[in-house]
Order: structure tokens, then sequence, then C-alpha cells
């Protein structure tokens, strides 16, 4: 039997490359001008109030007497966290000034690039959203089948990826069930839920909409959530990243550069 041969099938759409690149900078720009905010009050509440003594998350600095000392509680759990949560750079801070943008502190200055980019994430969601329900990219390539959902399916999809087994040949010309649900799940669920629970925590936006903070539970349980939705999108792209990495560099750079990704196809491949 001769050796299967590479051959390059068109995977992504022009629309779909382009969105994801403006999406992966406008994310970055996002998660970092949001620390720059989130720094002004390094604190989560849940409900309408905040109430300082009693905090669900907090990152601060406590004085040990001969140095400084960075504290964070999450529930009843406290960590000692200097150098990277609530003191580093010599200074009490929530995040460190790599992670924020602008790195000094400046909460105007992050109010303003986070509403930029805000904005660019959501116009460019919409081109996305549009564009790929019209062509049948959401529906086929988004959203699993009965068959991917069958429970046995599932496990046997979360067995092959904890072992490093990809698909190859003709499966993987198409997303597998956990590929779909993580995008689908960030696409359709965290991502518009990132944009409901920003737009609740705006003044001007309750003023127009008292009933939208209620939705979530108030405006400081907004906040939270927001920061949740947060950081399962950063969750999202570190195994984003490190699939990509595993599984193929440059095959899957070119995938989302050219739209072609290489596959292995046994016998002729016409």
């Amino acid at each position: 039997m001769p050796p299967p041969m590479k051959v390059l099938v068109y995977r992504h759409s022009v629309v779909t490359r382009v969105t994801h690149w403006i999406n992966a900078m406008a994310l970055i720009l996002l998660l970092m001008s949001g620390l720059q905010i989130f720094n002004a009050h390094p604190a989560l509440y849940w409900g309408q109030t905040s109430t300082f003594a009693d905090p669900w998350v907090s990152m601060t600095a406590v004085d040990r007497g001969e140095r400084m000392i960075g504290v964070t509680k999450v529930g009843p759990l406290t960590l000692e966290t200097t150098g990277l949560f609530g003191f580093s750079d010599g200074e009490k801070r929530g995040f460190p000034s790599w992670s924020t943008a602008p790195g000094y502190r400046d909460l105007a200055a992050g109010r303003r690039w986070h509403f930029f980019f805000a904005w660019l994430l959501v116009l460019n969601g919409l081109v996305y959203l549009s564009t790929n329900s019209l062509n049948g990219h959401i529906r086929r390539d988004l959203l699993p089948t009965r068959d991917q959902l069958a429970p046995r399916h599932l496990l046997r999809e979360i067995l092959d990826h904890a072992r490093l087994r990809f698909a190859k040949g003709d499966e993987a010309r198409r997303y597998n069930a956990l590929q779909k649900l993580a995008y689908g799940g960030m696409v359709l669920i965290v991502l518009p839920l990132m944009v409901l629970t920003g737009l609740t925590m705006s003044p001007a936006v309750d003023a127009g909409q008292p009933w939208l903070p209620a939705v979530f539970g108030g405006r400081q349980s907004a906040r939270t959530i927001h920061f949740i939705c947060a950081g399962l999108i950063v969750a999202f792209a570190l195994v984003h990243v490190a699939m990509v990495l595993l599984s193929g560099v440059w095959n899957n750079l070119r995938s989302m550069i050219t739209g072609r990704y290489a596959i292995d196809v046994e016998g002729d491949p016409r």
C-alpha cells in the first residue's frame, strides 16, 4: 500500500481568517486594559453594591514590618502572591504593570483603550456572525451533530486529546466535537455575555435600561461575571495555543493565513 499523500484542503474562508486575527488582537488589548481598570479597585463582589468588608475576590498588600507582601483572597482561601497579585513593581497594585495597558497607572487611558477595543470586537463579531450564518459555517462547523454529542463519542475524543492523538485524513477536514463545543461556547455564549455584562456596568446604559442589572443580580455581580468570562477566554486561548503547537504549528498557521490545511489521504487523492 502506498504511503499517505499530503493534500491541501480549503478550511477557512477569508472572513474567518481576517476576523480571527482581529479578534486575537482586540482580546489581548481588551484583557490588558481591563486589568488596568480592575487595578483601580482590585476586588469583586456579588449583588448590587460593593460590600467592602466581605469581597468575594480581593488583591491587596499587607505590611509585615520589614516588607510588604501581596495577598489574594478568593472566598475563604487566602494566598500570598507577592510579585504577581497585590504587591508588585515595588507598589500596591492588583495586577503587575507588564500585564496592563497602559503599563503605568492611568484609569482614564485604560477605559479609553477598553471601550475602543470592545467596540472593535463587537463590530468584528457581527461581521463574523452575519457572514458565517449566511454561508453555513456556523451551522456546519460550530454546532455539533447529535452523534457527536453522544457520551461515548465525547469520551473517546476526550481520551484521544489527553493522549495527544489528533484527527487525521478526512476527519481533519472539519472540527471535532470538542472543538465545536469550545468555539461555539466562546462565540455564542461567553463573548455575548462579556458584552452584556460590560454594558451593565455602564451608568448611562443602566439609566436607559434599568432592567439590565437585575438580569445579572446587580451591577457588582455583572462585574464579577465579566471577570469570570475574561478568565474563561484566557483559559480557552491557552488551550487553543497549546493544541496549535502540539498538532502542528505550521499547518495550523497556514490554514489561518492562507485558508489551506494539509491532510493525509490514502491512495488517489482525487
